[in-house]
C-alpha cells in the first residue's frame, strides 16, 4: 500500500472533508494547503498527483491522534522520516483507542482471522525476537474492517 492509498482510505472511512484534512495536519503543527491535500488524494494517473512522503504521513497520523485523543502535554512526538506498516498500524490503533480485542474484531469484519499472539507481534519493537513485519494485506484488511464498522451501508471499497 502506498502512503497515498492509506491517506485516501482514512479520509473516506472517517468522512474527512478538505478542511478536516487541513485541520488534522495543523493539529500536528504542519500548515498544508487545500491544493496539497487535493494532489495527495488524486489517483496516480492524474497529472497533478503528488506522492505524500513518509514524514508528511507521519505528521498526519500524529495529528489524527491529537484530534481523536487530544493533544498530550509537553513536547509533541517527532514525526518519523521513515514509516513502516507496523508504525502506521500502531498510530491508527492509538488514534482509535483500540485494544487487542477491538482490533481482532475489526479484522474479523474484514474476514481475516489473526490470533492475539500474531497481533501483538506487530506492535513489538523491531529488536524483539517476537517482532513480525506487518504486511500490506494486514493493514489493508484493518482499514477495510474499520471502514465496514463505521460505514456499513456504503458499498464503495476505496
Amino acid at each position: 500500500m502506498t502512503n497515498n492509498d492509506i491517506l485516501r482510505r482514512i479520509r473516506y472511512t472517517f468522512d474527512l472533508k478538505d478542511a478536516d484534512m487541513i485541520n488534522v495536519f495543523a493539529a500536528a503543527d504542519l500548515e498544508v494547503t487545500r491544493s496539497q491535500v487535493s494532489n495527495w488524494l488524486k489517483r496516480e494517473e492524474d497529472e497533478q498527483f503528488c506522492k505524500i512522503i513518509d514524514k508528511e504521513l507521519a505528521i498526519f497520523l500524529n495529528g489524527f491522534i491529537n484530534i481523536k485523543r487530544g493533544k498530550r502535554e509537553g513536547e509533541q512526538p517527532k514525526p518519523e522520516s521513515r514509516l513502516t506498516n507496523n508504525m502506521i498500524f500502531m498510530k491508527l490503533r492509538i488514534a482509535l483507542n483500540m485494544k487487542a480485542e477491538d482490533i481482532l474484531d475489526t479484522l474479523k469484519v474484514a474476514d481475516l482471522n489473526v490470533s492475539k499472539h500474531e497481533l501483538s507481534a506487530f506492535f513489538r519493537k523491531p529488536e524483539n525476537k517476537h517482532y513480525r513485519e506487518c504486511k500490506d494485506q494486514i493493514l489493508r484488511n484493518f482499514l477495510t474492517g474499520v471502514q465496514l464498522q463505521l460505514r456499513p451501508t456504503d458499498t464503495q471499497n476505496d
